[in-house]
């Protein structure tokens, strides 16, 4: 009986192996402020794909036209009318380019497509059809948001139901200690029970129940104001209908994401990058399943 347990067992785990790659489609367009790291987390969901051979990776990306770190300059009041109507053809030209874009995340496109990922995305995306996305999730997709993936949609409750949590604000920089909620979870389960991160930018939230969430990461104390006590949430796993929800806040500083020890001014280590690289596998895998 031991020997045809086993038997199945690695049969089992031969068929998982050969599955076919989940397809994600990953999605960097802000039309608020733009992080300098999604450079970085674009280049590491790649590597992640490439390496674990469990899922593949297409991109829906920033058109060109807009500064790095958000809408142009606002005009001067002293701006001329020719100048206003230069300035508003070139912002219509660019949301076009967006709109355009962005119908990789209609309906009919999203057929081809086992999850999603929003990467540090910010602001009201044009997206065709947002009822029809938050439906494709519900019915048995993935959806993956990182770091300012809260900072999306703030004025679509429904998003924010289906994500779990909205970004409020952050204040500096900080060390932090991210309690392990959960170490049997994929996203959490290379983990330390106390997992210390050197530096980051720690998101607080509003819309966030943790009796609707399956909390992977919090924190006892508020970041920046260690003798205040609570329960901070760091990352999270939820249901939405049939689909499956990974979020994680985490994901602000390039030497966090990225373990490429070359990177200047690294103040956390290539071992705790290399730490949240797990941690965001284990998520996307979780969602996957």
């Amino acid at each position: 009986m031991k020997t045809l347990f086993l038997l199945l067992a690695c049969l089992l785990t031969a068929t998982l192996s050969h599955a076919a790659p989940k397809k994600l489609l990953v999605v960097t367009t802000t039309t608020g402020f733009r992080h300098a790291s999604i450079p970085n987390l674009e280049k590491v969901l790649a590597q992640l794909a490439a390496d674990s051979g469990t899922f593949t990776v297409d991109f829906v990306r920033q058109p060109p036209g807009h500064p790095a770190t958000g809408f142009p300059t606002p005009l001067k009041k002293s701006a001329t009318e020719t100048e206003k109507a230069a300035y508003q053809a070139a912002e219509d030209q660019w949301m076009t380019a967006l709109k355009v874009e962005l119908q990789k995340l209609s309906p009919e496109n999203l057929k081809h497509y086992d999850g999603v990922v929003f990467a540090s995305t910010t602001g009201d995306l044009p997206i065709p059809d947002r009822q029809g996305f938050l439906d494709w999730i519900r019915a048995g997709h993935a959806f993956i948001g990182i770091h300012a993936a809260s900072d999306t949609f703030h004025g679509y409750p429904e998003f924010i139901a289906m994500l779990g949590g909205e970004f409020a604000h952050h204040g500096p920089q900080v060390g932090v200690e991210c309690l392990n909620q959960d170490p049997r979870h994929p996203a959490t389960a290379s983990l330390p029970a106390k997992w210390k991160i050197a530096q980051e930018e720690i998101y607080q939230f509003k819309n966030y129940d943790a009796a609707t969430v399956h909390d992977l990461l919090i924190l006892d104390q508020h970041p920046e104001h260690k003798e205040q006590a609570g329960h901070f949430p760091v990352s999270w796993a939820k249901t939405y209908g049939a689909g499956k929800v990974f979020y994680t806040s985490l994901g602000h500083r390039e030497d966090l994401i990225d373990s490429d020890p070359a990177l200047k001014d690294r103040k956390n280590s290539v071992e705790m990058s290399k730490a949240y690289q797990s941690h965001l596998l284990g998520g996307i895998q979780w969602a996957l399943q």
